[in-house]
């Protein structure tokens, strides 16, 4: 079908989006003509003349649904980085729309026997592997989505489905606007007295940009946690902790308070499940993941928390004996945490984060993460021009040695307002064939780190520049594949609990003596990271893991047993808090204020898709930590040869066959949690 791009630019696939030329109002009229190009082509590949092959019915879907699923990526993509009125008026609107096709697909009776007819061919068989696990895992997701319901079922299911993308929208939206919402301007710099001098020229640049004198304080991270890490005022800090931890609760704007928003998201979550035949949404969840059930995930997560609680009593202890003793804190808040865990570090070990921070300044860190990137990968990572949504965005390329194209990326690295917060990545296009023509994949990589400031590159702190060899991890797992079928190709179709395997693998390059010397030169003087820093750092690598590794477990552990083990009938504000608490108190040695609502901004489990696989985080560790384990053997971690096995078995593979089976291929047996203690320092 012809589309009108010259009126539309949402409706131009020739090439990358056209994000100097999209505006708000081209969004309905592109869902207009993208859906019914859909729907017409649905009718045409489940017409009984059509023949049930994988070249008469997938892949002209394919070709229509991918176009379809590129223009709402863009729209998606640009409502959580410049979220303004009249974007998210356009998406919420059309969001239900999406949520109805996508439902009406997945139950199309006529369509699920195409499928069907296709692997009971005799020609299922000769078609390609990542063919055959395409038609797998449609079959696996057409039940899933209520194929086999009666009508009746079929239409709770649509309901219950375009009720839960609406809920979760506002879920995020709320948080944001939440955070958005509290800013404080202060006039004395002896207020800020310890925070770094970096971080209040930020603050100074904050409020001079609002057109006012002084400093100027938000709860957005790059200005939020310096304060709880630095800030002497212990005043400051309490006040800054809890406007930051009851966001979008009954403590706020009514109309920005989540609480019956994630008590209807369980309930539904919960029919959900009931209607395809499951106990509970945590059952249903597993059935395309790894895990097998949510007894084994709670069983992980509880014997990951009887190894690691030892330590983190151990982390608790010192730091309350520091406190109290060094910093006349006898009674350890919340707000007290990373302010007494940060000058314990500094008289531990003898170096600072912000000492350490002077080594990172951008441009050096890209180029060292481009040049782990080209060792181990054997390509080659080249600036780009393409059309961008904000002055801060980067656009590069990746190519074979030989010059070929193999994917492209955006960078979007810096906190604003209006930018959803934490960090993703998100496939902008995907690799396929169409018509014999390759196209190449396209990732969006967005964090949101502390901005430059006072003329000199943006400084990022060593767990930032953990967190952007994470994303790059998930980009390189979607850019890097050699997969032709959308479906599986990239990151598409790998089990859920697995997909943090390529992320955290990527991290452990951030530690390594050869790649820091790339990635680090200092702000000032240019020379790499001294190696007396170095060593200060890595003998600081596991400080408090303990206390980390329960957190992580404390989160999932919360999010398994909300979808598993509360009723629905009954759930409340109240049920939700006592089960945070209770969760607490098996695992947890950290418990904060009782007004902390940790939950109301839980966008991970509640508008990220990751209800009840939150555990995917350390059971994907498991996998990342014996993987990398391999180069630690090798005796060489930017080892090349193993690099190219890590791409053909992994990373290459995309989701065109069971994550075990690309992990196996790589390590040649099955993980074990051995290598995830020992770089915890939990070994002994």
């Amino acid at each position: 079908m012809p589309f009108d791009v010259k009126s539309n630019p949402l409706l131009d696939f020739a090439d990358l989006a056209r994000f100097d030329a999209i505006a708000p109002e081209h969004v309905t009229p592109a869902v207009d003509a993208l859906l019914q190009e859909c729907r017409a082509m649905v009718a045409r590949v489940t017409d009984a003349a059509t023949p049930a092959t994988w070249e008469a019915v997938v892949e002209p879907l394919d070709d229509a649904t991918e176009r379809l699923g590129r223009a709402w990526g863009v729209v998606a993509h640009l409502n959580a980085v410049v979220d303004t009125p009249p974007l998210r008026a356009q998406y919420n609107a059309n969001l239900p729309r999406l949520t109805q096709f996508w439902t009406e697909l997945a139950q199309n009776e006529a369509l699920y026997g195409k499928y069907k007819a296709i692997a009971a061919s005799a020609a299922f068989a000769a078609l390609t592997p990542a063919r055959r696990r395409v038609i797998e895992n449609e079959l696996r997701d057409f039940r899933l989505g209520g194929a086999e319901l009666p009508p009746p079922q079929k239409e709770r299911l649509r309901a219950v489905r375009e009720r839960q993308s609406q809920l979760s929208t506002r879920f995020a939206e709320n948080v944001l606007d939440a955070t958005n919402a509290v800013e404080w301007f202060i006039d004395d710099r002896a207020a800020l007295a310890g925070v770094p001098d970096d971080t209040i020229q930020m603050y100074r640049e904050a409020a001079q940009a609002d057109g006012r004198s002084g400093y100027k304080l938000t709860l957005h991270a790059p200005s939020y946690l310096p304060i709880l890490q630095y800030a002497d005022d212990r005043a400051l800090r309490e006040r800054v902790y809890r406007a930051h931890a009851t966001r979008a609760s009954e403590f706020g704007r009514p109309e920005w308070d989540n609480t019956q928003l994630m008590v209807e998201l369980l309930r539904l979550r919960r029919e959900q499940a009931n209607l395809l035949g499951h106990r509970d949404y945590a059952e249903l969840s597993l059935v395309p993941k790894m895990a097998e059930s949510p007894a084994q995930v709670l069983e992980f997560l509880r014997d990951l928390a009887r190894r690691a609680r030892p330590y983190a009593e151990r982390d608790m202890a010192e730091l309350r004996d520091y406190a109290a003793r060094e910093l006349d804190l006898p009674e350890l808040q919340a707000w007290d945490l990373g302010y007494a865990s940060e000058k314990l570090r500094q008289a531990r070990y003898a170096y600072s984060e912000q000492e350490l921070k002077q080594y990172f300044p951008e441009p050096r860190v890209l180029s060292g993460l481009f040049k782990v990137i080209e060792t181990l990968f054997a390509v080659v990572v080249r600036e780009d021009r393409a059309p961008v949504w904000h002055d801060d965005v980067k656009f590069h390329r990746i190519e074979s040695r030989t010059g070929e194209l193999v994917g492209q990326f955006y960078l979007d690295l810096y906190a604003r307002e209006h930018k959803q917060g934490g960090a993703w990545q998100d496939d902008a296009r995907v690799r396929r064939r169409v018509g014999g023509r390759l196209q190449t994949p396209v990732s969006f990589l967005t964090c949101n780190f502390s901005p430059a400031t006072g003329g000199k590159p943006a400084l990022f702190t060593h767990d930032e520049v953990l967190t952007l060899f994470h994303e790059f991890g998930h980009g390189l797992h979607h850019l890097l594949t050699r997969v032709d079928e959308a479906a599986v190709s990239g990151i598409r179709g790998v089990e859920w609990d697995a997909v943090e395997l390529p992320s955290q693998f990527m991290e452990n390059f951030c530690w390594e003596w050869e790649a820091l010397q790339w990635l680090s030169g200092h702000v000032d003087r240019g020379e790499p990271l001294p190696r007396a820093l170095y060593d200060k750092m890595i003998a600081a690598r596991n400080f408090q893991s303990g206390m980390f590794v329960l957190r992580q477990v404390e989160f999932g552990l919360f999010d398994v047993l909300a979808h598993a083990a509360l009723d629905p009938a009954t759930v409340d504000a109240g049920a939700l808090l006592r089960l945070m608490e209770e969760v607490r108190r098996e695992v947890a040695v950290v418990f904060p204020p009782a007004y902390q609502r940790m939950p109301w901004t839980f966008t991970h489990v509640f508008a990220g898709g990751y209800a009840s696989g939150y555990y995917s985080y350390k059971w994907a560790e498991v996998l990342s930590s014996d993987a990398y384990a391999a180069f630690e053997e090798a005796g060489n971690t930017l080892d090349a040869a193993l690099g190219a096995r890590f791409l053909d078995e992994v990373l290459a593979m995309g989701g065109s066959r069971p994550a075990m089976d690309s992990f196996v291929g790589f390590r040649g047996r099955k993980p074990t949690i051995d290598a995830l203690l020992r770089h915890h320092g939990m070994a002994d």
